[in-house]
C-alpha cells in the first residue's frame, strides 16, 4: 500500500529469511509482486522513499562472501551460472558454485603449510631436532602434492576453455561453393543469404550453434577468390581474420568440380590449422570425389538435400571431443584462477629445486609463502580491495 494515498500498488508475497540462514548470512526480505513493468516500478519506488537503496552490481554476491558463506572461486561461479551458454557451461559452474575447485585448493594449502611447518622448525630449532626433515623427501612432497595437481588444474583451464567461450568455426572456400547454404542447414533457419552469384557474402556472418552441450560461434565468410573491387577485397580479408582465430575450419569445396588448382593454394594456407573437408553438392555429384585430397578428415554432403548433414555434426562433434574433457561437472577455473595457479607452481617448483639443492630453508620457505599467497588469491582470503571490485563488478544489479 502507498501509505501517503492510502491505494493498493499490488497484492504481493513477503519472504523474510532470518540470518544466518540466507544468502548473504544477513535478514532479508524478498518482495514477490506480480511482475508487470509498472507494478514492479511503482514497489521499486515505494521502497526507495522508505529508505532503501539500490543494490551495486553483484552486491548480495559480495555480501555473501564477506559474511563467509562463499569463497570468491565461489562468488565467481554466481556470474558464471548467469552468463553458461550450453548445458555443460551450467555443470562446469555447478560444480565450482559446489566448492570443488575451492577443495582442491584447500588440499594444496594443507600441504603448503606442513611443509613450510617442517622448514620453519628447521629454521628456528634446527640445533634441538634430533630429526630434522630431509630437504629432498619435502621435494618430492612439493612436486607430487602440489605441482602434479596445480598441472592437472592447468590442463582443464585449458581444455575447459570451449565451455566458458565457445568454439569459433570458420567456413571457409572459393566463392559459390555453397558455404552460405551449409550454414543456414547447419543452424536450421536461414541465416545467411544464398544467391547463385559468387561473392554475395562480402561481411563474416556469425550465429550460435549448440552442439554437444558446447557453444561454438558459427562464421559463414565471403569466398576466398582473387577480389574483383574495393569492396570484396576488404570481406576476403575479414575472411582471413576469421579463418586465422578458429578453431577448426570447415574447408568447403564443390564435389562436382573436383580439385582445382585455386583449393590447392586455399589449402596450403588452411593446413596449419584444424580442418575439416566438406565436399559439398553431392547431389549434383555421380561419382564420390577422390579420397586422397585434401589430406583432413572429410564429409560428403549437399547442403540443398541435408545429405550428410549428421555426418558432418557426428565429424564436429569428435573434433570437440578430442578439444574437452567429457566428464560432466568438471572443474574449469576461469583466467583470474588460472593466473594465480601458474603463479603458486613457479614459487612452488623454486622451493622445490633450492632443497633438492641443498640450498637454506630461508630461500625455500621465501618462495613457499609467495605460493601460498597466490593460491589465497582464488579463494579469496587475502584478495586485494581491487581485485575484489573486478570480480563484482560483471555482475549485474541484484545478484
Amino acid at each position: 500500500m502507498d501509505p501517503k494515498t492510502g491505494k493498493r500498488i499490488d497484492e504481493v508475497l513477503l519472504a523474510v529469511m532470518r540470518a544466518p540462514r540466507s544468502y548473504t548470512r544477513e535478514d532479508v526480505i524478498e518482495i514477490h509482486s506480480h511482475g508487470s513493468p509498472a507494478a514492479v516500478q511503482a514497489i521499486l519506488e515505494l521502497t526507495l522513499s522508505a529508505g532503501c537503496r539500490l543494490a551495486e552490481p553483484g552486491e548480495f554476491t559480495r555480501r555473501a562472501f564477506v559474511n563467509g558463506r562463499i569463497d570468491l572461486a565461489q562468488a565467481e561461479a554466481v556470474i558464471d551460472i548467469i552468463q553458461a551458454r550450453s548445458r555443460r557451461a551450467l555443470e562446469a559452474a555447478g560444480a565450482m558454485l559446489r566448492g570443488a575447485l575451492s577443495a582442491e585448493v584447500r588440499a594444496l594449502r594443507e600441504v603448503f603449510l606442513e611443509v613450510l611447518s617442517s622448514l620453519e622448525a628447521a629454521i628456528e630449532f634446527g640445533d634441538e631436532l634430533e630429526d630434522p626433515p630431509p630437504k629432498k623427501e619435502l621435494a618430492a612432497r612439493l612436486k607430487n602434492d602440489v605441482l602434479a595437481p596445480i598441472d592437472r588444474l592447468l590442463s582443464r583451464y585449458h581444455a575447459g576453455r570451449p565451455l566458458r567461450e565457445g568454439l569459433r568455426i570458420a567456413i571457409a572456400g572459393r566463392p559459390n561453393v555453397g558455404k552460405s547454404s551449409l550454414m543456414n542447414r547447419l543452424l536450421g533457419r536461414e541465416r545467411a543469404i544464398v544467391s547463385p552469384y559468387p561473392g554475395t557474402t562480402r561481411d563474416a556472418v556469425e550465429d550460435l550453434l549448440v552442439l554437444e552441450g558446447v557453444p561454438l560461434s558459427l562464421w559463414d565468410t565471403a569466398g576466398l577468390r582473387h577480389a574483383a573491387d574495393e569492396i570484396e577485397a576488404i570481406g576476403v580479408e575479414k575472411t582471413w581474420e576469421a579463418v586465422d582465430g578458429a578453431d577448426l575450419v570447415l574447408f568447403v569445396l564443390e564435389a562436382p568440380r573436383g580439385h582445382e588448382v585455386e583449393d590447392d593454394v586455399l589449402f596450403e594456407r588452411l593446413r596449419q590449422r584444424p580442418v575439416i573437408a566438406v565436399h559439398n553438392k553431392r547431389d549434383l555429384c555421380p561419382e564420390a570425389p577422390p579420397p586422397d585430397w585434401p589430406p583432413v578428415p572429410r564429409v560428403l554432403v549437399s547442403a540443398r538435400t541435408g545429405e550428410g548433414l549428421e555426418l558432418l555434426r557426428q565429424a564436429i562433434a569428435s573434433f570437440l571431443r578430442r578439444r574437452i574433457s567429457d566428464d560432466e561437472g568438471e572443474i574449469v577455473p576461469n583466467l583470474r584462477h588460472k593466473v594465480a595457479l601458474e603463479a603458486a607452481a613457479a614459487e612452488v617448483a623454486a622451493a622445490a629445486a633450492l632443497l633438492e639443492t641443498g640450498a637454506s630453508e630461508e630461500l625455500a620457505v621465501i618462495h613457499l609463502r609467495a605460493g601460498l599467497g597466490a593460491a589465497d588469491e582464488i579463494l579469496g582470503t587475502k584478495a586485494a580491495t581491487n581485485v575484489l571490485d573486478a570480480v563484482f563488478s560483471r555482475f549485474c544489479i541484484g545478484k
